[in-house]
């Protein structure tokens, strides 16, 4: 994986957890908002996450193999 490449996940990863925090605290602090709805924003902000640290996992592996495979 290029250096660019590695960039981009981890800069992806880095905007969806950015994004899902100031989400779900927004939800949870607004009293309009039902339980479930909160509920079901905090269950996709946490799958959300998870994805993130998955691909930022990804890409550090990447890059590791490529400095590797480089050397």
């Amino acid at each position: 994986m290029t250096r660019p490449e590695a960039v981009i996940l981890r800069a992806a990863a880095l905007w969806t957890v950015y994004i899902w925090i100031t989400r779900i605290v927004n939800i949870l602090q607004d009293p309009s908002h039902t339980a479930q709805f909160k509920a079901v924003h905090s269950a996709l902000a946490m799958v959300s996450v998870v994805f993130a640290v998955a691909i930022w996992v990804v890409a550090s592996r990447g890059r590791r193999r490529a400095k590797t495979h480089a050397q």
